[in-house]
C-alpha cells in the first residue's frame, strides 16, 4: 500500500533545512496555509512568517492553498504598507509616538484590498512579489522576479513588473475540467496512489482517477 507523504513534518526533505512546509510552520491567526505547500531559502526558511510576510498588521488575511511552491525570496505585502497620498508627505507620523500618536486618526480609512488569497498548486519563481488583496488562481505560475499587482486568472501564466498574463497553461474548456476535477481535494491516500497521473498523465487521465462519490 503507498504510503502518503507526512504534512505535519517542518522539513520534508531530508538533510535539506532550506525546505519547509508552511502549515505546521506558521502560527499566525492571519495567515492560513493548506497542507504540503513549502517554501524554499537557503538563508532562513523558517523565518517565513517576520521575512516573507510584510506590513501585516490585520485585519486582512493571507491564504495560500495546497500543494503550493515558493521559491526563495516571495514576499506578500499587506494593506499595512499602505500611506497617506494626498496630502504633501506620506510619512506616518503617528506611528512614530509622542504626541503625533494623537493624530492616530490620519491613519484610518487607509485603502485596503481585503485578503490576499492563493489558489492550489501555485508555483511562484524566485524572487516573486505579491501585492495587497491579489488573488491568484489555481494552478497558475508566477515567473522569477514578477510583482503581482492585480489578480491572476486559474492556470495563468504571469511575469514581469507589473506582472501582465503571458498565457494560460490550458484553453477554458480544460480549465473549466480541472477545476472540476480538483485533485488538490482528493483525499491523500487517493492522491498517493495516482501521484504519477497527477504529474504527467493527460486531463482525461486525470478525470478517469477522481474518486468515485
Amino acid at each position: 500500500m503507498p504510503v502518503p507523504a507526512d504534512p505535519t513534518v517542518l522539513h520534508p526533505m531530508p538533510g535539506q533545512p532550506r525546505v519547509v512546509l508552511l502549515r505546521p510552520l506558521v502560527k499566525s491567526p492571519l495567515i492560513e496555509v493548506g497542507e504540503f505547500s513549502y517554501y524554499d531559502d537557503p538563508e532562513d526558511a523558517t523565518a517565513f512568517e517576520t521575512r516573507n510576510v510584510l506590513y501585516h498588521y490585520g485585519p486582512e488575511k493571507l491564504v495560500i492553498g495546497r500543494f503550493c511552491a515558493l521559491g526563495t525570496g516571495v514576499r506578500f505585502i499587506m494593506n499595512g504598507a499602505n500611506h497617506r497620498m494626498d496630502g504633501p508627505s506620506t510619512f506616518p507620523f503617528p506611528t512614530m509616538g509622542g504626541s503625533w500618536s494623537e493624530h492616530f486618526d490620519l491613519l484610518t480609512g487607509l485603502p485596503n484590498r481585503g485578503d490576499t488569497v492563493v489558489g492550489n498548486d501555485v508555483w511562484f519563481g524566485h524572487g516573486t512579489t505579491v501585492m495587497p488583496g491579489v488573488r491568484i488562481g489555481h494552478g497558475a505560475i508566477i515567473g522569477s522576479g514578477a510583482v503581482v499587482t492585480a489578480d491572476v486568472p486559474d492556470y495563468g501564466i504571469v511575469g514581469g513588473n507589473p506582472a501582465r498574463l503571458i498565457r494560460t497553461r490550458y484553453d477554458e474548456e480544460d480549465v473549466a475540467r480541472l477545476l472540476a476535477v480538483a485533485w488538490w481535494d482528493w483525499p491523500v491516500e487517493h492522491i498517493t496512489e495516482h501521484v504519477r497521473t497527477i504529474m504527467s498523465g493527460s486531463i482525461a487521465e486525470l478525470e478517469a482517477a477522481a474518486p468515485r462519490a
